[in-house]
């Protein structure tokens, strides 16, 4: 199931950040999961629309998409 967050931070030299949930716990994020054409960022505040995993170490964002 498709959610819908808000990009809390992410580090492009690292590539990876979170994304807040509303009411929920911020999900990781790695650049690998970024589904876009040439070189895969994500904004502070950006909204984006990902599937949820969960991991050994929490929760993890899939095929995540911007939309704005």
């Amino acid at each position: 199931m498709k959610r819908t967050g808000t990009v809390k931070w992410f580090n492009e030299t690292k590539g990876y950040g979170f994304i807040e949930q509303e009411g929920e716990k911020d999900v990781f994020v790695h650049y690998t999961a970024i589904r876009m054409d040439g070189y895969r960022t994500l904004r502070e505040g950006q909204s984006v629309q990902y599937t949820v995993m969960e991991t050994p170490k929490g929760l993890q964002a899939a095929e995540v998409v911007c939309t704005q």
